[in-house]
């Protein structure tokens, strides 16, 4: 395994879940917009960790699995806590949830068969949206007195359309292949 730049990015925001979840719990508004800020780092690192390694050509297989680990457990954390908070709908927290989880599933099944699953542009959106979703969430009554729930809440409901078409889209274009391999 490569320890590389984009590896350790990934790592990195895997290590500040436990932080913006912390800090969502200290009391007061700052402590929400610490999280928003901690949160807005990890998704930050997303992005920084694919550009470096498609850029500069430091992909390794080792961080084609992590990434999407680490992008799961920063958004499942993020989304189980919004719950919690009675900021996102338990629903829809569901829908994204058990579409991660089967889109998983599908990818670890591909890999058996010797087969890659790349990211779609409407998983990419759907990613895009969440996090938009999230941060807003984090601070929903409001950043420099601008309320952010209503908008939060249509980034999730939108990430949620996004979850369930990508979702969808990955299992049609894979089914032919599990259908020959069964």
């Amino acid at each position: 395994m490569v320890w590389n730049l984009p590896n350790s990015l990934t790592a990195l925001r895997v290590i500040l879940i436990p932080f913006f979840v912390g800090c969502a719990f200290i009391p007061g508004r700052w402590g929400l917009i610490g999280s928003m800020a901690l949160f807005g780092l990890a998704a930050l690192t997303d992005w920084a960790d694919g550009y470096f390694a498609r850029q500069h050509g430091l992909a390794t297989s080792f961080g084609r699995f992590f990434d999407p680990v680490a992008d799961k457990l920063l958004v499942i954390s993020a989304l189980v806590l919004l719950v919690g908070m009675q900021r996102a709908p338990l629903l829809l927290v569901m829908i994204i949830l058990a579409r991660e989880v089967m889109v998983m599933a599908l990818r670890e099944r591909m890999a058996g068969q010797g087969r890659a699953v790349y990211v779609s542009r409407g998983a990419k959106w759907k990613t895009g949206f969440q996090m938009t979703a999230i941060l807003m969430l984090l601070v929903q009554d409001g950043l420099w007195n601008v309320p952010l729930q209503h908008p939060g809440l249509f980034f999730l409901y939108l990430s949620t359309v996004f979850s369930i078409v990508s979702g969808f889209q990955y299992f049609i274009k894979a089914w032919p292949v599990i259908q020959k391999n069964s």
